[in-house]
């Protein structure tokens, strides 16, 4: 029986989550639809990412980022979401640390929605319905 090994890959290339020093890039996912936090989790990790906590809404979110810091090297952030939304929840976890890496989630028709954001501080920014190779790309943007 052939293996792995018999048949090497001319496409190979590392996960793009796993970072230099060989460990998994951490990330928060907040969204308060769980089929999209679902979703998202599953692309990041098929591609080495860690789904290190996920949120329901801006406020949880900004909790477990303030809870699991240092240890989170990404947020995805929903804009629109109950009790706190994605660029309030973007501003606070800015003011606590001017270095997160966020990437906001919208769904289409929320340019200036999405500007605002971008202006607060967000790295990078995905439009849903979610593109899995758009994601990997506007992510793995993000963290560069």
């Amino acid at each position: 029986m052939k293996t792995k090994q018999d048949f090497p890959s001319i496409n190979e290339r590392p996960p793009e989550g796993i970072k230099d020093d060989g460990t998994k890039v951490k990330v928060l996912i907040v969204d308060d639809s769980m089929f999209v936090a679902k979703q998202l989790g599953q692309i990041l990790t098929s591609e080495g990412y860690e789904v290190v906590a996920t949120a329901g809404d801006g406020k949880e979110g900004l909790d477990k980022y303030k809870e699991l810091y240092p240890n989170v090297d990404l947020v995805t952030m929903d804009i629109t979401m109950p009790r706190m939304d994605g660029i309030t929840a973007l501003e606070q976890i800015v003011a606590f640390d001017k270095n997160a890496h966020v990437v906001m989630v919208s769904a289409l028709g929320k340019e200036e929605l999405v500007k605002k954001s971008l202006l607060t501080g967000a790295k990078n920014y995905i439009v849903k319905p979610l593109d899995r190779k758009k994601v990997l790309e506007r992510i793995g943007a993000s963290l560069k």
